[in-house]
């Protein structure tokens, strides 16, 4: 990983969420509302300027032209998916293709919902780099508390 307490350090996120989110409610609301946050910060990044134009190129179906579009919004979600991979290819990868579903799923809510619609839905801003972290922590719960229950207590 990276220099301790640097961007890249996972194990300097850990030790910050762990010491700020304790709370079992707290858990379980984060658990529960952090992937469906990201997912709307792509529905209203659909809307942006297109960074890339495959419906020209024939390599997407038709149906597809309009829907699937290389916005800012895969670009947010290419970013996370890639650093939570650098830092952690097992939890990583599983956040990265959570990334992906999520873009996919918030390009196709968004083509359907249009722009009116899409913009009217509930959007957080925080304003620090914590939330850059954020969604990783789901799958890293998942995997620190199936490891935690398969370690042995203390011999006696």
């Amino acid at each position: 990983m990276g220099k301790p307490g640097g961007l890249f350090d996972l194990e300097n996120h850990f030790a910050f969420y762990g010491a700020y989110h304790s709370n079992p409610i707290n858990i379980f609301i984060h658990t529960l509302f952090v992937w469906p946050i990201f997912f709307t910060s792509l529905v209203l990044f659909y809307f942006t300027p297109t960074i890339c134009d495959l419906s020209q190129s024939g390599i997407l179906p038709s149906g597809f032209n309009h829907v699937l579009v290389f916005n800012y919004g895969f670009l947010f979600a290419l970013i996370y998916g890639l650093f939570y991979v650098i830092l952690d290819k097992k939890a990583g990868s599983l956040a990265a293709l959570i990334c992906l579903a999520c873009w996919v799923g918030a390009t196709f809510v968004a083509a359907h919902l249009g722009y009116s619609l899409a913009w009217k839905i509930v959007n957080h801003f925080v304003p620090s780099m914590d939330f850059s972290i954020l969604p990783l922590y789901v799958p890293l719960d998942l995997f620190f508390d199936k490891s935690m229950a398969n370690m042995e207590g203390p011999s006696s």
